[in-house]
């Protein structure tokens, strides 16, 4: 994370633009549309789940320990987009496949990986649709709706000195590395931004990501953070 002190200034976060005034605007916020939000997409979510079911079986949703507001981990849902013997699969084309092991080594990524659900899990993941449930995170005020991405306990470590940035605020949905081209955009980048965010927040610039958010998904320009 050195190359990101190049890019930001170091302070501390600015907590006047914190005020429990403004705390409580975000908080409202999340909870309207987190509910509307739900409400909207139920019939879809319905839809995904019998889908899920139909192909891969039982376990619709996915939990996976994030990191929270103060260094509180929570369950940060997914609906499951790989199935249910995945490592199995994965652990049996990496022993077989040379060309397939070299890719794995090389980007922990693979263009044709046997784990993923056939016909929805890279559909899900590619439009973003996977992580709908987790605006059952926003209403339990778990997550906001726009903040620093989730991240798990071992990734948090390596963020150093940046890393009280992230547990001043709730993670978020969406949040600026997101809507800025987050396939294209490097580690220290999504560092910068997420450290940028928390320190010059307002309501008004938490409104531009989600306006912005919503346009990207409904143009299908908002590719998955998985």
């Amino acid at each position: 994370m050195a190359n990101v002190s190049k890019t930001i200034d170091v302070q501390l976060v600015n907590h006047a633009r914190w005020a429990p005034s403004s705390k409580t605007l975000k908080r409202l916020f999340d909870i309207f549309v987190s509910a509307s939000m739900l409400l909207l997409f139920l019939p879809l979510m319905v839809t995904i789940t019998a889908l899920i079911l139909l192909l891969s079986g039982r376990g619709v949703l996915f939990a996976q320990p994030r990191v929270g507001r103060g260094g509180e981990e929570f369950p940060c849902f997914k609906f499951r987009t790989m199935v249910p013997d995945a490592q199995e699969r994965l652990d049996e084309l990496l022993a077989t496949d040379p060309s397939a092991r070299a890719e794995w080594d090389a980007t922990r990524k693979l263009v044709n990986d046997p784990r993923i659900i056939p016909g929805i899990g890279h559909l899900l993941r590619k439009s973003s649709l996977d992580e709908l449930p987790q605006l059952i995170n926003v209403l339990r005020g778990e997550m906001s709706i726009v903040g620093p991405r989730p991240v798990v306990r071992d990734e948090l470590e390596k963020y150093g000195q940046w890393k009280r940035y992230y547990l001043f605020v709730r993670p978020g949905l969406t949040g600026p590395w997101q809507i800025g081209g987050r396939n294209n955009c490097t580690y220290n980048e999504r560092v910068r931004k997420d450290v940028d965010y928390v320190v010059n927040w307002s309501f008004a610039r938490d409104m531009q990501i989600f306006v912005q958010t919503v346009t990207k998904f409904i143009t299908g320009r908002l590719c998955g953070a998985n």
